[in-house]
């Protein structure tokens, strides 16, 4: 059975994002969750999602400086780090709402769950943006073997420059939608429907995509990590925004 979903937040023309293009992601059916791996990435099923366009990479220091200095919005947290703040790292240190906020400003949205995934399983469920091979250092900027620290076999210790893993780009030319930075999506934490393992209060987002300092087993296209909204001293957790069609 194929479930018809619709994303909402459809977005006003607004600024565009000097750098980071929008990507069209077409209308269609797509495998959502799985039934093989943790609880609350469970059940699989196919839904018939609408077209919308995400950022190329994730939203980069110089870009959230940009949106700082027009708006008066308070600087990341990260901003002055030596490695963490430079221009075409990721943007990190940010709050739900800070992020919310700079895709706001931009005419844009955070991504949903679903379109999440969408982005970066294409529409056959892969477990990787890139199809099915686990990732390497050619494909994606992530930690150790065991949880959950840096290392420098992809050419990082920390964040890398976020056009630096071309051989990571999904079938549409998305890139690090698996590892780098952790990524907010606009959801509060709960069970999917007819799922099981997770509990929600409402404080609690859903991040996606693992980081520079993820384990293989966080690395996947379907993790979930449940993470306080209002939290802004991850040094591993940044986003990009959507275009919804209306």
């Amino acid at each position: 059975m194929v479930i018809t979903v619709t994303y909402g937040a459809a977005a006003v023309d607004g600024r565009p994002i000097a750098g980071n293009p929008l990507i069209e992601i077409t209308a269609g059916a797509f495998v959502f969750g799985r039934d093989d791996g943790p609880e609350n990435e469970r059940p699989r099923r196919v839904l018939e999602g609408g077209a919308f366009a995400i950022n190329r990479t994730e939203i980069t220091n110089l870009q959230y400086r940009r949106f700082v200095r027009a708006t008066g919005h308070r600087a990341a947290f990260y901003a002055n780090h030596p490695m963490l703040g430079l221009d075409e790292r990721p943007v990190v240190g940010v709050s739900w709402a800070d992020a919310d906020a700079f895709c706001r400003y931009h005419g844009l949205a955070l991504p949903s769950e679903q379109q999440y995934e969408r982005a970066a399983r294409g529409t056959d469920g892969a477990a990787f943006p890139w199809g099915v091979a686990p990732p390497d250092a050619t494909r994606a900027n992530s930690g150790a073997d065991a949880c959950c620290s840096g290392d420098a076999r992809d050419g990082y210790l920390m964040t890398a420059p976020a056009e630096s893993f071309a051989n990571g780009a999904s079938s549409e030319g998305v890139l690090d939608l698996v590892g780098n930075v952790w990524e907010w999506t606009r959801d509060i934490y709960a069970p999917y429907e007819g799922g099981h393992g997770a509990t929600s209060d409402g404080r609690y987002r859903v991040l996606r995509g693992g980081s520079w300092n993820s384990d293989p087993a966080h690395l996947t296209t379907t993790y979930r990590l449940a993470y306080d909204s209002e939290f802004r001293f991850s040094a591993n957790g940044g986003f990009r925004c959507v275009r919804s069609a209306s």
